[in-house]
């Protein structure tokens, strides 16, 4: 089983950055979420960032080679993660930086799939190797990236159930629904489908199959389709969805859409940080890396 988690966490933030609707954030956390990426603004009970939890939960899932992506900005990061460029030793786990750096002509990143395709140019290794990407604001649970290595498929995703998902309903109904098989790879990813068509795209069990951006590459078989990934016309961005739907055009049935059933606590905007703080105080109510043990299935 391959060993390497690149986390997505070189983009502006800018859903945060908009004025709070909640007023129940300290002025502390209104600056930290205005001023700082996401996934550091200080949610655990030790003022923390969220990135700690996540990368515990990659520990415990067996990953050791972390690559987070962060943008040319991002030096807090290395304030929190360590000081070089690479190989930092962070409580066993090898953590190295990629930079997402922006086109002149542009204000904000170029999207997912340009952030990987930076990655990987950076680290050609990952281009012979298998690896996962995952986002750096949502806690996705040890069992779910353990499943990104156990999967024997060549590519894959984590296929929620979106009815597991506690969010509300506005904003669940903009999530992008997966068709999927008789045997769980993937056909087709719906963006924005309408309320009327949603029942159609249920997998074998009756579920309506959602991604949070949980995937399982190899790293020569995808590369071709991130350099040459086209930018979405509606978003002005290049995603890793796209990358993934033209790989399956001349590779079809290599993306495998893993069940699960969970809810996964999302970083956005400001109205999320009280109930990130709540969960994480819940379900982390001793956190230590000294109690990391890896998971086994």
């Amino acid at each position: 089983m391959h060993k390497n988690l690149i986390i997505l966490a070189g983009g502006a933030s800018s859903r945060m950055k908009k004025e709070a609707i909640s007023s129940n954030l300290s002025q502390e956390e209104i600056a930290q979420a205005n001023q700082r990426s996401k996934t550091l603004i200080g949610v655990g009970p030790n003022g923390r960032p969220l990135l700690d939890y996540l990368l515990y939960n990659a520990k415990l899932a067996g990953y050791n080679n972390i690559y987070i992506i962060i943008s040319e900005q991002g030096a807090l990061f290395k304030d929190f993660y360590g000081k070089y460029e690479k190989d930092n030793d962070f409580y066993g786990l090898n953590i190295s930086f990629a930079i997402q750096y922006i086109p002149k002509d542009r204000v904000k990143p170029f999207g997912t799939a340009d952030a990987l395709f930076q990655a990987v140019e950076q680290y050609p290794e990952l281009n012979s190797e298998f690896y996962s990407v995952c986002n750096s604001d949502n806690l996705y649970s040890p069992q779910a990236l353990y499943a990104l290595r156990a999967t024997e498929s060549p590519a894959a995703f984590i296929s929620y159930d979106r009815d597991s998902l506690e969010f509300s309903s506005e904003r669940i109904s903009r999530f992008a629904v997966a068709k999927l098989d008789n045997e769980n790879h993937l056909l087709n990813i719906i963006e924005k489908p309408e309320a009327n068509e949603v029942d159609k795209h249920k997998d074998t069990e009756g579920k309506i199959r959602v991604s949070m951006n949980a995937f399982k590459f190899k790293g020569d078989m995808i590369y071709p389709y991130l350099k040459d990934c086209p930018i979405n016309p509606e978003r002005n961005e290049k995603e890793l969805p796209t990358v993934l739907l033209n790989m399956l055009k001349e590779h079809p049935k290599t993306a495998l859409g893993i069940p699960f059933s969970e809810h996964v606590p999302d970083l956005t905007a400001k109205e999320d940080i009280e109930h990130v703080k709540e969960y994480l105080k819940k379900e982390f109510p001793n956190f230590s890396w000294d109690a990391t043990q890896e998971i086994s299935n």
